[in-house]
Parts: structure tokens; sequence; C-alpha cells
């Protein structure tokens, strides 16, 4: 056909109505905007600047709407807490089953959990546990601890079923492995934004150690 210098016009395809959502969805939605600009904000400014306007705004609903899904911010930063540690659970789904062997899991594991650490999620829940555990009610400071360690043992009886370490050993071994991740991070934290020195050599030893404690009866 030939040419007629006319510029030929596309043709847009129209765009179909919106999918409706549930009020479930919309209500989950919020929630999930809403934990997620707290941890943008003490990220980016800290926890003391993380002003409940603050966080609101970076969420773009009013503080209202907060209190509505959360109460108050007492309860919004322990639920961001409890949403780090789902976070951090998450992230070794496909490991639970695994047949590879033990030492390839914990390098696995070392290396999920040191993604996590290393996280901006991390971070903010760092800094909720050292700025609002002494002032939050008693019964839930209890908690945290207990659902930290809770959550990791959960994993760790997932992905190391065939380890037969005594509850004692294993218990303490996870103790050690959560305390090794999180010194690193918070020397890397310490560093600031562009850390100079990251931990490679650190998270191989400690990837060695964990192989070699599993792999021990007792």
């Amino acid at each position: 056909m030939p040419e007629t210098g006319e510029p030929r016009r596309i043709r847009v395809p129209r765009r179909g109505p919106r999918p409706h959502r549930s009020r479930a969805e919309r209500s989950a939605e919020t929630r999930a905007r809403i934990l997620a600009a707290v941890t943008d904000s003490i990220a980016e400014v800290g926890l003391a600047r993380s002003t409940a306007a603050q966080i609101a705004r970076r969420a773009g609903v009013t503080w209202g709407a907060v209190q509505h899904h959360f109460g108050d911010k007492e309860e919004l930063l322990a639920a961001s807490l409890e949403d780090g540690f789902a976070r951090f659970a998450r992230r070794f789904d496909d490991l639970a089953g695994e047949s590879s062997s033990l030492e390839r899991r914990a390098a696995a594991f070392v290396d999920r959990a040191w993604e996590h650490f290393s996280s901006p999620v991390y971070r903010a829940n760092f800094e909720i546990l050292l700025g609002t555990v002494r002032e939050m009610r008693s019964d839930r400071t209890d908690r945290i601890p207990g659902q930290m360690l809770a959550a990791v043992d959960s994993l760790w009886t997932r992905i190391f079923p065939d380890s037969r370490l005594s509850s004692e050993h294993r218990h303490a071994l996870e103790r050690y492995v959560i305390a090794v991740l999180s010194g690193l991070a918070s020397q890397v934290m310490l560093q600031g934004s562009s850390p100079r020195v990251l931990p490679g050599l650190e998270l191989e030893l400690l990837k060695g150690t964990l192989a070699r404690e599993l792999a021990t009866s007792g």
C-alpha cells in the first residue's frame, strides 16, 4: 500500500473496569501500607522522629485510620515487630522439606537470615525493640522474646529435621546464630548508609559452625 504521508493512528485499548476488591482485601492493603510506612519512616528518620503524624502521612491515611486498624502507637509498633517476624519466617518457605545436605541447608539458612538482618525491616525492628520494649506493658514485653525464639525454633525443626541435637543444644545453637547475626547487623549499622566492610568471612565462619554443630549428636 502506498504511503500517504499521514501519521498512523495507534489504537489504545480501552481499560476495563478495575476488579472489585472486597472490604477485607482493602483492609489488608491498608494495614500493609501502614506497616510499610512504619519501616520506611524509622529507616529514614529514626524511631524518635517517626511520629504518629509522620507515619500516617507516609501511609497516605489519617491517624484515625491507623487507630482503627491498630489502636494506639504502642500497638502499631508491636504489630510492626510481629510483621517483621513473619517476613523473616517467609524467607525460608522453600527450604522446609529440602533434601540437600546439612551443609548446604546450613549455608542457605545463614544466607536467607542475613538478608533479613541486613534489611530495613530488621533495622526498624531493632530500633523499636531498643526504644520501646521497656515502655510496653509487661504482658507484651514478655511475649516478644518468646515469639522470636519460637519462630526460629519452628523454622529450625522444619529445615533441619534430620539433626539429632537435644532440645537444649538446639536452643543454644539457635540463640548463638541469632546473636551472631544481630551483632554483625549492628556493626554494619554503625558504619552508616554506605558500609565499608561487609561480613563475608564472618558469615562463612557461621555457616561452617552451624553445619558442624548440626551434624553432632547430643
